[in-house]
């Protein structure tokens, strides 16, 4: 098993790298100021240099990814959290590497993608894959809602990951769709966030106080 985690550290670790591939064909063409973030509505709201847009970004995402495993692989009850949540984990950086490094190559270069739609669309989609497999998984100390009530009572852990489950799920839906509808936009992007978030801790404190512990 020690074996399989390694190799699918390098793996992945050698895939957010691939983009640099993509990067050096089009250094030439590229602008020396490279579009590196952007705002709600899509537009270029913060630059960097071309170099920091063809090797920077991959290697920052090459670097958090091995900080991922490294967390996920560390974790003392690793066996107890879902297989499924554990590999969208150790997959999700490398997978926004080779997405958005060529979506910010392509950027620079003047072409109109509408980012604003592509990545909350995305964090949706993460979201209701999340919310199938949250109450799937066991107590432990990297994957979850990890409070003191679910991490010292195993009931309060299971209750509150199955609620937490259909919430993520209705929350991706509602994510998912309004990335293209974008009615309200930022006030519904935080409300979602604010549920996800604090709905299931308020529960599990609920649960707590109540006597489940």
């Amino acid at each position: 098993m020690k074996t399989k985690v390694d190799k699918l550290m390098i793996i992945s670790t050698v895939v957010c790298l691939l983009p640099i591939i993509l990067s050096l064909v089009m250094y030439d063409k590229l602008p020396d100021k490279m579009p590196i973030h952007w705002d709600i509505e899509g537009n270029p709201d913060n630059y960097g240099s071309k170099a920091f847009a063809v090797i920077g970004l991959p290697f920052m995402m090459a670097g958090l990814n091995l900080i991922t495993h490294f967390a996920l692989n560390s974790d003392p009850k690793r066996e107890n959290s879902s297989v499924v949540l554990k590999l969208i984990g150790k997959l999700t950086v490398p997978f926004l590497s080779v997405a958005l490094v060529p979506i910010t190559l392509f950027a620079g270069l003047g072409y109109e993608i509408p980012i604003e739609k592509i990545v909350p669309a995305f964090v949706g989609l993460l979201f209701i894959i999340i919310g199938n497999y949250l109450p799937k998984s066991k107590q432990n100390y990297t994957v979850g809602i990890k409070l003191p009530w679910t991490l010292n009572n195993e009931a309060n852990w299971n209750k509150t990951h199955r609620l937490a489950g259909y919430l993520w799920i209705i929350g991706g839906l509602l994510m998912f769709l309004n990335s293209f509808l974008k009615i309200y936009w930022i006030p519904v992007f935080f409300i979602i966030i604010s549920c996800l978030i604090f709905i299931p801790a308020i529960y599990s404190y609920i649960l707590y106080k109540n006597g489940l512990q």
